[in-house]
């Protein structure tokens, strides 16, 4: 037997196992020392040595160390981590051998460290290292949940192949189901987890976690008792996240997470707080299970104390800014209840950054550095008398601005929307709206920006500030199919909103395209058997790079074929030609303020028609063009995701017009009818058969009509034939007339847009919207053109238009259904577009997740609108009523998408019934 040196592991601390890994890992519990000697000679003697103190080792050259044991890692590798090398001097015992120990035990790979000696000559030591690795994951199986929940629980535990499996992984583990299944309300979750050695593989085992939730707890009853100024049901109001079962919580379960408890609880003494009970405590607190109820009973116990009002209220330390001022932004006067909760909100609001509180005044206009805190200096009877004290510290200023975590974006891209300059007074005002207007480039995941602040020396006054960012996903791709109007519908479009046209000859860009300098461009086709339309745009949001002002363009094509949705015959005689190109300018203003954007636009419409006769104009060959100026002014100060805005608000408003043509050209567009050439005749492809007229002539091709009742035996009645030089007789073409009064269009547009973002509580948020549109003509006899109409109803998606209409979303009716119609003649029931409607929606917002991977919220809305043909009949309160439910999810590959269920309580027709229910599906609105 050779000599031994064994020395094993220190104690770890560890847990002790759960399961059959007891029978893996045999773990040591202290350093031992044994030496023996071994002599042989002609007289066998053994001499034992008494254990050695630990300081009083022998130094050694470090001859070998040989590794035995289980193990996959060469020994060259263990030997390295263990720290020690050929050569070096050791002390057995020693330092040096605790220390490799202690070094192995830190990797976490192994379960069992043992030195042994295995030789000694002379000075020279050799070492033998018996080490066995810790077993690795072959399989993983969970039992007791669902599928869906199964593959979430590996990732979030890291249960994949190969993971080494010790005592911390199975504990962790453990605990995160455990309490994940509590927080939904299966208070009663058990987990247990088996391991067991895998047969095929060596060193690895194989693991069973069973899970046994229980059947879920919820709270049945939460007991107040000591209250008397406050009610039961108040206190339980202020209870947000713990709520006792009741057919009235539908947005809020009554499950125990006690995180969640312990908040409440200091929301009840703040709702006392409040109400002038500055003394308010809850003396004590239970919560039990009743297992015949199978339900959770929580009892508070409540010391309210006396009631409170602030007296006199005196500011030290301030040079800065006067009292008068101070006291105005507090808002506190004397006499009035005690409210610890509102003096910390005027202080210093931690729920609003843009707060109008205190600490915001100081911090917005530089000082960085400065502490405001109330102090209670004498208490009278029910008067509380306060000072705040404030110490103001120098002015700071930024230093160095850096930003972090921009893989794709360029770097001027950010920079030049950063409002934090270097040498600048620091201000938070200023720094929330940086991260606003990163937020508002729509590359980055609006939740995870996060300032850091860095070397922070109120000596210098001075500060660093570094933003963390973290891409996401800027690029969409819209891909849709459809069955519609007879025939399949194809849509492919592609949007990049990160691009860099700077760099499009450029191949090392291509990953898979150039990105990263913040310009958009899209390319969309659409088409069926009867229409195609084609769209590229582009934008560049700091056109010519040095200031913020935008440029786009665009330009489209698109055909359509007469098509009979009976028969889905497509008639490609009959065609319908548009094409447009748009460019614009848009610039961010300084006066008012730089939220405010001043853009200005001009577009080009050629519109051309050839034998369309399908009832969408009253003329199926010509052309028509609309050479359009648009200006706008908006200001949008929405914040901070876009996606999901939780405050700000946006309104614009903008003029379009075309030149007042009627006003230059000499045409008196009343008289057209009078006029010879408008007057109709017959063709070959009119569809009319003529009558005799009192002459008892028939008209042939090419003449002048009117139609009456000839003076024949019996009469007939139709169109007759009008002599030439009697053609005022004739009737006039309405298709001729209105050809040439839609040569050029003439109209002017008014809109106005404005929409509001409130916080109502936590991240329920209220939007509110109104918006009002007016179409007017500058020549009555010339009348307001038939296109650029609005079309109120539905779910607001234009999809493809013909006639430049615009669609106004107004859920809870069919789409275009609340547009006016065509009320006589032989036209009565088309719809001929509005030229005048407003708007009005409240929305609450919910989120779901805001995660980069998918934003989803919940929503319900209520919202009524109307649309007029013309001005005469406007009634701003004559409405179309309608609420309901929705869901929105983003996702940055694909866009919104959304479904909503509205209910139209009004009729569409005069006096119909209610509408009723209708269902809206979303892709790829405004948020």
């Amino acid at each position: 037997m050779k000599p031994l040196l064994a020395i094993k592991k220190e104690n770890v601390d560890l847990e002790k196992q759960v399961n059959r890994l007891n029978n893996l890992f045999n773990i040591s519990n202290s350093i031992k020392l044994v030496l023996l000697f071994l002599f042989l000679g002609s007289t066998t003697q053994i001499i034992a040595q008494d254990r050695l103190p630990f300081d009083q080792g022998k130094v050694y050259i470090l001859k070998k160390v040989s590794v035995t044991g289980k193990i996959s890692y060469n020994e060259q590798t263990v030997t390295t981590f263990a720290g020690l090398e050929k050569g070096q001097k050791i002390t057995v015992p020693g330092e040096e051998i605790s220390n490799s120990i202690k070094k192995l035990w830190k990797l976490g790979l192994f379960n069992d460290v043992n030195f042994y000696v295995d030789a000694i000559e002379g000075d020279s030591i050799s070492l033998e290292l018996n080490i066995n690795e810790l077993p690795k994951l072959k399989e993983v199986k969970i039992i007791g949940v669902k599928k869906s929940a199964i593959e979430t629980l590996i990732k979030d535990n890291g249960l994949t192949p190969e993971k080494i499996v010790n005592e911390n992984l199975i504990t962790t583990t453990k605990f995160y189901i455990e309490n994940k299944y509590k927080k939904d309300g299966f208070y009663n979750t058990k987990v247990n987890i088996v391991t067991s050695e895998d047969a095929t593989d060596t060193n690895h085992v194989n693991m069973v976690v069973n899970v046994d939730k229980g059947d879920k707890v919820k709270i049945g009853k939460i007991i107040i008792d000591g209250n008397s100024q406050l009610t039961d049901g108040k206190i339980r109001r202020a209870m947000k996240n713990t709520k006792q079962k009741s057919p009235l919580h539908l947005f809020k379960a009554s499950k125990y997470i006690k995180e969640k408890y312990k908040e409440d609880l200091v929301s009840v003494v703040d709702k006392y707080k409040e109400n002038g009970y500055r003394d308010a405590r809850i003396v004590s607190d239970s919560v039990s299970y009743d297992k015949e109820k199978k339900s959770l009973l929580v009892k508070l116990n409540i010391e309210e104390g006396n009631k409170y009002y602030f007296g006199d209220i005196k500011f030290l330390g301030n040079t800065v800014y006067n009292d008068q001022l101070l006291a105005q932004i507090l808002g506190i006067k004397k006499g009035d209840v005690y409210n610890g909760v509102l003096l910390q909100k005027r202080i210093a609001d931690n729920s609003k950054p843009d707060g109008e509180d205190l600490t915001n005044l100081y911090q917005n206009n530089g000082y960085l550095f400065s502490s405001i805190n109330p102090v209670e200096v004498a208490t009278a009877n029910d008067t509380i008398d306060m000072e705040i004290r404030v110490t103001e510290g120098p002015l700071a200023y930024f230093n160095k601005i850096s930003v972090v975590g921009n893989d794709k974006t360029n770097d001027k891209v950010i920079y030049r929307e950063l409002h934090t300059k270097p040498g600048d007074v620091y201000s938070k005002e200023t720094l929330v709206r940086t991260i606003r207007e990163i937020g508002q480039l729509g590359f980055f995941d609006a939740e995870a920006i996060k300032p850091d602040f860095e070397n922070v020396d109120p000596a210098a006054g001075t500060v660093d500030i570094k933003y963390n960012l973290v891409e996401k996903g800027a690029s969409q791709i819209e891909l849709q199919g459809g069955y519609g109007g007879g025939g399949f519908i194809g849509t492919l479009g592609l949007s990049f909103n990160n691009f860099s046209i700077a760099n499009i000859f450029k191949k090392d860009s291509y990953k898979p395209l150039p990105m990263g300098d913040g310009q958009k461009l899209s390319l969309r086709l659409q088409g069926s058997t009867y229409f195609q339309t084609y769209s590229f745009s582009f934008s560049e949001p700091w056109f010519g790079g040095k200031k913020p002002i935008q440029f786009s363009s665009s330009i489209s094509y698109s055909k359509q074929y007469s098509n009979n949705y009976i028969s889905n015959r497509v008639d490609r005689s009959k065609s319908f030609n548009i094409f447009t190109a748009s460019v614009g300018l848009a610039k961010r203003l300084q006066v008012p303020d730089n939220y405010f954007v001043l853009s200005h636009a001009v577009s080009y419409q050629h519109y051309d028609l050839n034998n369309y006769n399908v009832g969408l104009f009253t003329f199926g060959d010509g052309t028509s063009r609309n050479l359009a100026y648009t200006i706008g002014l908006s200001r949008n100060n929405k914040g901070t995701n876009p996606i999901f805005p939780m405050y700000g608000s946006e309104f614009s408003v903008s003029a379009k017009m075309t030149l007042p043509y009627s006003l230059i050209n000499g045409i008196d567009y009343g008289n057209l009818a009078n006029l010879k050439e408008y007057k109709r005749r017959l063709t070959s492809n009119s569809g009319i058969t003529p009558i005799p007229n009192n002459s008892g002539y028939i008209a042939q091709e090419g003449d002048l009509l009117t139609y009456g009742t000839n003076t024949a035996t019996p009469s007939q009645t139709g169109y007759m034939q009008v002599p030439e030089d009697q053609f005022q007789n004739a009737d006039a073409d309405q298709a001729k007339v209105d050809q040439k009064k839609f040569n050029w269009l003439e109209y002017y547009k008014i809109k106005f847009k404005a929409e509001w973002y409130t916080k109502i509580w936590d991240q329920l948020v209220l939007r509110s919207l109104g918006e009002f549109g007016f179409m007017g003509a500058y020549n009555s006899e010339r009348g307001i053109v038939p296109f650029e109409r609005f079309y109120l109803g539905g779910d607001g998606l234009a999809n493809y238009s013909m006639d430049g209409r615009e669609t106004i979303q107004l859920r809870g009716y069919p789409n275009n259904s609340l547009t006016p119609i065509v009320t006589e003649g032989s036209r009565a029931g088309e719809q001929i577009g509005a030229t005048v409607y407003n708007k009005f929606s409240l929305e609450l917002r919910y989120p779901i997740t805001l995660k980069q991977a998918a934003s989803i919220y919940a929503l319900t809305f209520v919202e009524a609108g109307a649309a007029y043909k013309d001005f005469k009949e406007y009634n701003p309160f004559a409405l179309k009523r309608s609420a309901g439910v929705g869901l929105r999810v983003f996702m940055p590959a694909f866009g919104l998408l959304g479904i909503d269920f509205g209910h139209g309580f009004d009729s569409i027709t005069p006096n119909g019934p209610k509408n009723g229910w209708e269902t809206h599906f979303i892709i790829g609105q405004q948020f």
